[in-house]
């Protein structure tokens, strides 16, 4: 970090300012699953249980937000 100072009238303080950061390394590659886990996602995806990292339709229906009838109204406002 650079020492920065600054002047206040008879104070002073001294700020520090950190030096810029260099290029962000790469990210490593992915390695592959260890064998216990590709079998164990394997055996969930034939009994039809969710897999982590992987779509999953009825968490997208139980996490949709409800909409009751007479909730909202129609273009206009409520008739009647």
């Amino acid at each position: 970090m650079t020492p920065t100072y600054t002047a206040a009238p008879g104070r002073h303080r001294q700020l520090f300012v950190p030096a810029p950061a260099g290029a962000v390394p790469p990210a490593p590659s992915a390695a592959q699953d260890p064998p216990i886990y590709r079998d164990l996602i394997r055996v969930w995806a034939e009994r039809g249980r969710t897999l982590p990292g992987r779509h999953d339709p009825e968490w997208v229906r139980l996490v949709a937000p409800l909409v009751r009838p007479g909730q909202f109204s129609g273009p206009g406002g409520p008739t009647g």
